[in-house]
């Protein structure tokens, strides 16, 4: 772990408890006069602190210095997707996070099964513990649109992920990308893009629909 979330971090003093403060006594085994770094994934800055009391229920920190380091992905991509099993979405949550991905807003489209139901809070504790990992400095924003419609009209320059031969690949230019569930997009679906607007992978293969969203990843970002 690179950090510490704590939506206080910055504060001059700071007294923590409960799994903080088991993770410091516990798992990083630090002691008095060991420094931490902390954010609050608000303000950008990383804040370091010293370690002035430490117990068995609690732990004292005093800030040392802030300093700006933002650490993010060198280029922007927002993803569609489409609802699937919010199983498989939790286990890839975290590698899209930590590739950089800015943001994902899920939507219901016609063959996405609508007794899926998205627990936003704990895909948030997903994130914040995948963000502590990788150093990230901001976590993946989430949201959700009520369909693909009202998500193209925000975003009207989004790219549909579909089977074509107009092949995704480390030069296209493209910041939105849509995802289908399992099943993939119907045909009214598609029509809603321009056919410049549907992109592919070059595989004969078929990806699953979290296989597809972390290839996506891959290919713009990495």
């Amino acid at each position: 772990m690179l950090y510490l979330y704590h939506s206080n971090a910055g504060q001059t003093q700071l007294h923590l408890e409960g799994d903080d403060h088991r993770y410091i006594f516990k798992v990083r085994r630090h002691k008095v006069e060991d420094t931490i770094n902390l954010r609050n994934l608000k303000d950008g800055l990383l804040h370091k602190y010293r370690i002035t009391m430490l117990d068995k229920r609690s732990v004292h920190l005093e800030l040392l210095e802030s300093i700006t380091h933002e650490v993010k992905a060198g280029k922007f991509l927002h993803i569609g997707w489409c609802v699937i099993d919010p199983k498989s979405i939790e286990k890839v949550l975290p590698t899209l996070n930590e590739m950089g991905v800015d943001k994902i807003t899920f939507f219901y489209c016609k063959r996405s099964q609508k007794s899926f139901k998205l627990d936003f809070t704990r895909l948030k504790k997903i994130l914040l513990n995948s963000s502590q990992q990788s150093g990230r400095s901001e976590m993946m924003k989430l949201a959700m649109a009520d369909g693909l419609e009202q998500f193209l009209e925000e975003n009207p320059k989004s790219k549909m992920l579909n089977f074509s031969k107009n092949y995704l690949t480390e030069s296209t230019l493209a910041d939105t990308i849509v995802v289908g569930c399992e099943g993939g997009f119907t045909a009214d679906e598609v029509a809603l893009f321009e056919i410049k607007n549907i992109l592919g992978f070059n595989t004969p293969l078929v990806l699953k629909s979290e296989s597809a969203v972390c290839a996506v990843a891959s290919k713009v970002l990495l």
